[in-house]
Protein backbone atom coordinates (compact mmCIF):
# COMPACT_ATOMS: atom_id res chain seq x y z
CA UNK A 1 0.00 0.00 0.00
CA UNK A 2 1.10 3.94 -0.90
CA UNK A 3 1.71 5.46 2.54
CA UNK A 4 1.85 8.55 1.01
CA UNK A 5 -2.34 7.90 -0.09
CA UNK A 6 -3.25 6.65 3.69
CA UNK A 7 -5.47 9.01 5.28
CA UNK A 8 -4.89 8.63 8.94
CA UNK A 9 -7.47 8.28 11.47
CA UNK A 10 -8.16 11.64 13.36
CA UNK A 11 -11.11 10.65 15.16
CA UNK A 12 -13.18 7.70 16.37
CA UNK A 13 -16.95 6.80 16.50
CA UNK A 14 -18.13 5.75 19.55
CA UNK A 15 -20.98 3.51 19.30
CA UNK A 16 -22.67 3.43 22.70
CA UNK A 17 -26.13 2.12 23.76
CA UNK A 18 -28.64 2.32 21.25
CA UNK A 19 -31.60 4.48 23.32
CA UNK A 20 -34.66 5.93 21.80
CA UNK A 21 -34.54 9.80 21.40
CA UNK A 22 -37.28 10.14 24.26
CA UNK A 23 -35.47 8.38 26.75
CA UNK A 24 -31.81 10.23 26.24
CA UNK A 25 -33.22 13.07 28.84
CA UNK A 26 -34.01 9.96 31.40
CA UNK A 27 -30.71 8.18 30.86
CA UNK A 28 -28.51 11.62 30.63
CA UNK A 29 -30.16 12.73 33.83
CA UNK A 30 -29.59 9.08 35.58
CA UNK A 31 -25.97 8.67 35.31
CA UNK A 32 -25.03 12.72 35.54
CA UNK A 33 -26.86 11.31 39.26
CA UNK A 34 -25.01 8.02 39.55
CA UNK A 35 -21.54 10.21 38.54
CA UNK A 36 -22.40 12.83 41.19
CA UNK A 37 -22.98 9.65 43.87
CA UNK A 38 -19.59 8.01 42.18
CA UNK A 39 -17.27 11.55 43.24
CA UNK A 40 -19.00 13.57 46.07
CA UNK A 41 -19.61 9.09 47.69
CA UNK A 42 -15.31 8.26 47.35
CA UNK A 43 -14.17 11.78 47.99
CA UNK A 44 -16.03 12.07 51.28
CA UNK A 45 -14.06 8.44 52.28
CA UNK A 46 -10.87 10.11 51.70
CA UNK A 47 -11.81 13.28 52.96
CA UNK A 48 -13.03 11.88 56.43
CA UNK A 49 -9.82 9.36 56.78
CA UNK A 50 -7.82 12.35 55.95
CA UNK A 51 -9.58 14.34 58.94
CA UNK A 52 -10.11 11.65 61.29
CA UNK A 53 -7.48 10.63 63.39
CA UNK A 54 -8.72 7.57 64.69
CA UNK A 55 -8.80 7.04 60.90
CA UNK A 56 -5.07 6.90 60.80
CA UNK A 57 -4.76 3.17 60.54
CA UNK A 58 -3.05 0.63 57.35
CA UNK A 59 -6.50 -0.37 55.76
CA UNK A 60 -7.80 3.17 55.84
CA UNK A 61 -4.86 4.57 54.34
CA UNK A 62 -5.63 2.24 51.32
CA UNK A 63 -9.26 2.62 51.22
CA UNK A 64 -9.08 6.37 50.63
CA UNK A 65 -6.49 5.31 47.52
CA UNK A 66 -8.67 2.64 46.21
CA UNK A 67 -12.13 5.45 46.99
CA UNK A 68 -9.13 8.26 44.80
CA UNK A 69 -8.45 5.07 41.70
CA UNK A 70 -12.18 4.76 41.21
CA UNK A 71 -12.90 8.22 40.82
CA UNK A 72 -10.05 8.52 38.49
CA UNK A 73 -11.60 5.09 36.38
CA UNK A 74 -15.16 6.17 36.43
CA UNK A 75 -14.24 10.01 35.85
CA UNK A 76 -12.09 8.54 32.29
CA UNK A 77 -14.94 7.31 30.55
CA UNK A 78 -18.69 8.15 32.43
CA UNK A 79 -18.77 11.93 31.48
CA UNK A 80 -18.09 11.58 27.70
CA UNK A 81 -20.88 8.88 27.79
CA UNK A 82 -23.08 11.22 29.66
CA UNK A 83 -22.57 13.64 27.26
CA UNK A 84 -23.17 11.11 23.91
CA UNK A 85 -26.50 10.80 25.46
CA UNK A 86 -27.40 14.11 24.06
CA UNK A 87 -25.42 14.42 21.39
CA UNK A 88 -26.06 12.13 17.48
CA UNK A 89 -22.67 12.33 16.36
CA UNK A 90 -20.61 10.25 18.54
CA UNK A 91 -17.05 11.07 18.36
CA UNK A 92 -13.41 10.90 20.29
CA UNK A 93 -10.39 12.45 19.15
CA UNK A 94 -7.72 9.87 17.98
CA UNK A 95 -5.48 12.06 21.16
CA UNK A 96 -8.66 11.30 23.38
CA UNK A 97 -9.05 7.83 22.18
CA UNK A 98 -5.89 7.12 23.01
CA UNK A 99 -5.14 8.82 26.36
CA UNK A 100 -8.48 6.52 27.17
CA UNK A 101 -6.97 3.46 26.69
CA UNK A 102 -4.04 4.37 28.47
CA UNK A 103 -5.25 5.55 31.62
CA UNK A 104 -8.33 2.88 31.62
CA UNK A 105 -4.78 0.15 32.21
CA UNK A 106 -3.47 2.60 34.53
CA UNK A 107 -6.36 2.54 36.80
CA UNK A 108 -7.57 -0.65 36.43
CA UNK A 109 -4.54 -2.19 36.61
CA UNK A 110 -3.57 -0.17 39.69
CA UNK A 111 -6.74 -0.83 41.27
CA UNK A 112 -5.90 -4.73 40.75
CA UNK A 113 -2.92 -4.13 42.90
CA UNK A 114 -4.13 -1.89 45.27
CA UNK A 115 -6.94 -4.89 46.74
CA UNK A 116 -4.05 -7.27 46.60
CA UNK A 117 -2.47 -4.96 49.11
CA UNK A 118 -5.32 -4.62 50.99
CA UNK A 119 -5.54 -8.63 51.47
CA UNK A 120 -2.50 -8.61 52.34
CA UNK A 121 -2.71 -5.79 55.27
CA UNK A 122 -6.15 -7.81 56.08
CA UNK A 123 -3.98 -11.01 56.47
CA UNK A 124 -0.89 -9.39 58.71
CA UNK A 125 -4.10 -8.01 60.69
CA UNK A 126 -5.82 -11.00 61.22
CA UNK A 127 -2.82 -13.47 60.79
CA UNK A 128 -0.45 -11.77 62.50
CA UNK A 129 -1.52 -9.72 64.91
CA UNK A 130 0.82 -8.93 67.57
CA UNK A 131 3.42 -8.14 64.54
CA UNK A 132 1.03 -5.56 62.73
CA UNK A 133 1.99 -2.22 63.31
CA UNK A 134 5.68 -3.41 62.79
CA UNK A 135 4.87 -4.99 59.49
CA UNK A 136 2.57 -2.35 58.38
CA UNK A 137 4.28 0.52 58.56
CA UNK A 138 3.67 4.16 57.20
CA UNK A 139 6.80 3.29 54.69
CA UNK A 140 5.38 0.28 53.95
CA UNK A 141 1.66 1.36 53.32
CA UNK A 142 3.30 4.35 51.05
CA UNK A 143 5.25 1.85 49.31
CA UNK A 144 2.65 -0.60 48.41
CA UNK A 145 0.47 2.33 46.96
CA UNK A 146 3.60 3.48 44.68
CA UNK A 147 3.81 -0.23 43.77
CA UNK A 148 0.12 -0.52 42.95
CA UNK A 149 0.50 2.84 40.38
CA UNK A 150 3.51 1.78 38.80
CA UNK A 151 2.37 -1.73 37.98
CA UNK A 152 -0.94 -0.34 36.84
CA UNK A 153 1.64 2.33 34.58
CA UNK A 154 3.87 -0.45 33.15
CA UNK A 155 0.92 -2.80 32.59
CA UNK A 156 -0.62 -0.24 30.28
CA UNK A 157 2.85 0.90 28.75
CA UNK A 158 3.61 -2.91 28.05
CA UNK A 159 -0.04 -2.84 25.71
CA UNK A 160 0.22 0.65 24.57
CA UNK A 161 3.54 0.52 23.21
CA UNK A 162 2.50 -1.80 20.84
CA UNK A 163 -1.09 0.38 19.09
CA UNK A 164 -0.59 3.97 19.51
CA UNK A 165 1.97 3.73 16.14
CA UNK A 166 -0.45 1.51 14.07
CA UNK A 167 -1.54 2.36 10.69
CA UNK A 168 -4.90 4.02 11.80
CA UNK A 169 -6.15 4.76 8.23
CA UNK A 170 -9.51 2.86 7.65
CA UNK A 171 -12.14 1.62 10.23
CA UNK A 172 -12.96 4.13 12.88
CA UNK A 173 -16.11 2.71 14.75
CA UNK A 174 -15.69 1.10 18.12
CA UNK A 175 -18.22 -0.38 19.59
CA UNK A 176 -18.46 0.89 22.92
CA UNK A 177 -19.12 4.05 24.98
CA UNK A 178 -15.01 4.38 25.29
CA UNK A 179 -11.97 3.27 23.64
CA UNK A 180 -11.38 -0.25 24.86
CA UNK A 181 -8.20 -2.09 23.98
CA UNK A 182 -9.61 -5.14 22.84
CA UNK A 183 -11.72 -2.95 20.21
CA UNK A 184 -9.36 -0.55 19.02
CA UNK A 185 -6.26 -3.09 18.07
CA UNK A 186 -9.07 -4.61 15.76
CA UNK A 187 -9.26 -1.24 13.70
CA UNK A 188 -5.78 -0.47 12.26
CA UNK A 189 -5.42 -1.35 8.57
CA UNK A 190 -3.19 -4.28 9.10
CA UNK A 191 -3.35 -7.60 10.31
CA UNK A 192 -3.49 -7.15 14.12
CA UNK A 193 -4.59 -11.13 14.61
CA UNK A 194 -1.58 -11.83 16.80
CA UNK A 195 -1.66 -8.32 18.85
CA UNK A 196 -5.48 -8.80 19.78
CA UNK A 197 -4.76 -12.02 21.15
CA UNK A 198 -1.72 -11.13 23.17
CA UNK A 199 -3.08 -7.80 24.31
CA UNK A 200 -6.27 -10.22 25.56
CA UNK A 201 -4.30 -12.96 27.14
CA UNK A 202 -1.78 -10.55 28.96
CA UNK A 203 -4.89 -8.57 30.28
CA UNK A 204 -6.66 -12.07 31.18
CA UNK A 205 -3.29 -13.87 32.82
CA UNK A 206 -3.09 -10.30 34.91
CA UNK A 207 -6.36 -10.13 35.73
CA UNK A 208 -6.62 -13.88 36.78
CA UNK A 209 -3.68 -14.03 38.36
CA UNK A 210 -4.66 -11.40 40.81
CA UNK A 211 -7.68 -12.75 41.41
CA UNK A 212 -6.53 -16.25 42.30
CA UNK A 213 -3.77 -14.56 44.57
CA UNK A 214 -6.80 -12.90 46.27
CA UNK A 215 -9.26 -16.27 46.72
CA UNK A 216 -5.68 -17.88 48.40
CA UNK A 217 -5.13 -14.78 51.12
CA UNK A 218 -8.76 -15.07 52.01
CA UNK A 219 -8.66 -18.92 52.08
CA UNK A 220 -5.38 -18.46 54.02
CA UNK A 221 -6.92 -16.05 56.59
CA UNK A 222 -10.22 -18.46 57.02
CA UNK A 223 -8.20 -21.16 58.12
CA UNK A 224 -6.39 -19.18 60.62
CA UNK A 225 -9.18 -17.38 62.47
CA UNK A 226 -10.57 -20.89 62.76
CA UNK A 227 -7.79 -21.99 65.36
CA UNK A 228 -9.08 -18.84 67.48
CA UNK A 229 -12.00 -17.87 69.57
CA UNK A 230 -15.29 -17.56 68.49
CA UNK A 231 -15.11 -13.96 68.83
CA UNK A 232 -12.02 -13.84 66.33
CA UNK A 233 -13.83 -15.86 63.67
CA UNK A 234 -16.80 -13.38 63.83
CA UNK A 235 -14.44 -10.37 63.71
CA UNK A 236 -13.05 -11.69 60.78
CA UNK A 237 -15.91 -13.08 58.49
CA UNK A 238 -17.21 -9.28 58.91
CA UNK A 239 -13.95 -7.83 58.15
CA UNK A 240 -13.97 -9.84 55.14
CA UNK A 241 -17.19 -9.69 53.90
CA UNK A 242 -16.54 -6.53 52.69
CA UNK A 243 -13.57 -7.29 50.85
CA UNK A 244 -14.75 -10.42 49.58
CA UNK A 245 -17.71 -8.66 47.84
CA UNK A 246 -15.71 -5.67 46.74
CA UNK A 247 -13.22 -8.18 44.95
CA UNK A 248 -15.63 -10.50 43.11
CA UNK A 249 -17.94 -7.30 42.17
CA UNK A 250 -14.30 -6.31 40.67
CA UNK A 251 -13.03 -9.18 39.31
CA UNK A 252 -16.15 -10.68 38.14
CA UNK A 253 -17.45 -8.47 34.87
CA UNK A 254 -13.46 -8.04 33.93
CA UNK A 255 -13.09 -12.15 33.72
CA UNK A 256 -16.63 -12.65 32.22
CA UNK A 257 -15.62 -9.98 29.55
CA UNK A 258 -12.64 -11.32 28.61
CA UNK A 259 -14.42 -14.81 28.43
CA UNK A 260 -17.40 -13.23 26.10
CA UNK A 261 -17.08 -13.47 22.74
CA UNK A 262 -16.37 -9.51 21.64
CA UNK A 263 -18.39 -9.76 18.74
CA UNK A 264 -21.04 -9.99 21.78
CA UNK A 265 -20.89 -5.96 22.05
CA UNK A 266 -24.36 -5.61 24.24
CA UNK A 267 -22.90 -7.11 27.06
CA UNK A 268 -19.23 -5.80 27.01
CA UNK A 269 -21.47 -2.39 26.94
CA UNK A 270 -23.24 -3.68 30.27
CA UNK A 271 -20.12 -5.10 31.77
CA UNK A 272 -18.10 -2.01 30.75
CA UNK A 273 -20.92 -0.12 32.56
CA UNK A 274 -20.69 -2.26 35.78
CA UNK A 275 -17.05 -1.79 36.80
CA UNK A 276 -16.59 1.88 35.44
CA UNK A 277 -19.62 3.33 36.97
CA UNK A 278 -21.63 1.00 39.19
CA UNK A 279 -18.56 -0.51 41.13
CA UNK A 280 -17.08 2.76 42.15
CA UNK A 281 -20.34 3.13 43.54
CA UNK A 282 -20.57 0.23 45.27
CA UNK A 283 -17.16 0.66 47.29
CA UNK A 284 -18.68 3.56 49.45
CA UNK A 285 -21.89 1.70 50.08
CA UNK A 286 -20.14 -1.56 51.11
CA UNK A 287 -16.89 0.27 53.04
CA UNK A 288 -18.90 3.14 54.50
CA UNK A 289 -22.75 2.22 55.37
CA UNK A 290 -21.38 -0.68 56.64
CA UNK A 291 -18.55 0.08 58.43
CA UNK A 292 -19.10 1.43 62.33
CA UNK A 293 -15.72 2.80 62.24
CA UNK A 294 -16.46 5.27 59.50
CA UNK A 295 -19.91 5.69 59.72
CA UNK A 296 -18.80 7.28 63.68
CA UNK A 297 -16.21 9.06 61.84
CA UNK A 298 -18.47 10.42 59.55
CA UNK A 299 -20.93 11.47 62.59
CA UNK A 300 -17.96 13.34 64.44
CA UNK A 301 -16.95 15.29 61.09
CA UNK A 302 -20.31 16.48 60.44
CA UNK A 303 -21.12 17.71 63.93
CA UNK A 304 -17.75 18.92 63.96
CA UNK A 305 -18.47 21.51 60.92
CA UNK A 306 -22.14 22.12 61.75
CA UNK A 307 -21.00 23.29 65.52
CA UNK A 308 -18.23 25.57 63.89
Amino acid sequence: MDQGNISKVTEFVLHSFSVPPELQLFFFVLFTLLYVFVVLGNFLIVFTVISEPALHTPMYFLLSNLSFLDVCLCTLVTPKMIADFLTEHKTISFEGCMAQVFFMHVFAGGEMMLLVAMAYDRYVAICRPLHYATIMSLQKCIGLVVASWLIGILHSISQFVFIVNLPFCGPNTVENFFCDLPLVVKLPCTDTYILEKLTMAYSAVMALNSFVLLLISYMVILVTVRRQSSAGMAKARATLTAHVTVVTLFFGPILLSYASPLNDFLLNKILSVFYTVFMPILNPLIYALRNKEMIVAMQKLRKRHVSS
